[in-house]
């Protein structure tokens, strides 16, 4: 299956793609007290929501790395019509260094690059500058889920998931969490994106896959990932 086409048709509405609002990114953007001129890096950047309004709104320095060309042209397209100073790369932000330090480094909801937030922020520590603010965006269980629920992934508990970063040296600054209704606008967006491309493009390689999912994904969701599974970003800054 062509996965980073894939991916670009079920988040063709989406500009975060993540389970965050615009308010809840806005209000994570607020809650660092960026500096104007402040320099941001984001590994697997997606569509640049985060680099594109946080350069509108705080006027940061931004740069974006991800593998999906869509989501590339995408972000390159809404920092063009905002004019700010964001720059997106095409590559593979796996093992992605910045070239000069940074004073925040991201990884929001795709820490898959470094095996998980613990190597992930490892990743993200290559490119910080002294005393700068690392943010990963990760899911955990809200609550102990069903054996069906698990088939989802193998992830923390809320408070393992701090434990977990704290152990490996950091301080948790701060976070902001997604809720239920911030889950239901990224996902359930999701299915009415598969059924127009479906009533569009019936004999497309991918339709029967998309098929599939949108036969599935509304009853596994409201059973086994709404009730169970959370998602949120901490900000970290490694103890000296």
């Amino acid at each position: 299956m062509d996965h980073l086409r894939h991916h670009a048709i079920r988040e063709s509405s989406h500009r975060i793609l993540d389970p965050f609002t615009d308010d809840q990114l806005a209000t994570l953007g607020r809650a660092l007290r960026l500096d104007p001129g402040a320099t941001v890096l984001d590994l697997a950047c997606g569509k640049g929501e985060l680099l594109c309004t946080w350069a509108r709104d705080h006027g940061t320095v931004g740069t974006g790395v991800d593998l999906n060309p869509a989501f590339v042209d995408a972000a390159r397209e809404r920092a063009a019509s905002l004019g700010v100073d964001v720059v997106v790369e095409l590559g593979d932000a796996a093992g992605y260094v910045s070239p000069t330090p940074v004073d925040v480094a991201c990884c929001i909801g795709a820490t898959w690059i470094g095996d998980g937030a613990v190597g992930t922020l490892d990743l993200l520590a290559r490119s910080l500058a002294p005393r700068g603010v690392a943010l990963v965006g990760e899911p955990f269980w809200r609550s102990d889920p069903p054996e069906a629920a698990r088939a989802i992934g193998d992830f923390h508990t809320f408070p393992g998931l701090v434990a977990a970063v704290q152990d490996a040296g950091w301080d948790v600054i701060e976070m902001v969490l997604a809720d239920e209704a911030s889950w239901d606008r990224y996902v359930a967006a999701q299915w009415l994106n598969l059924r127009r491309f479906l009533d569009e493009h019936p004999d497309d390689p991918l339709a029967p896959a998309f098929r599939d999912e949108l036969t599935t994904a509304p009853l596994d969701y409201v059973t086994n990932q709404r009730p169970y599974l959370g998602w949120g970003v901490l900000a970290l800054v490694r103890r000296p």
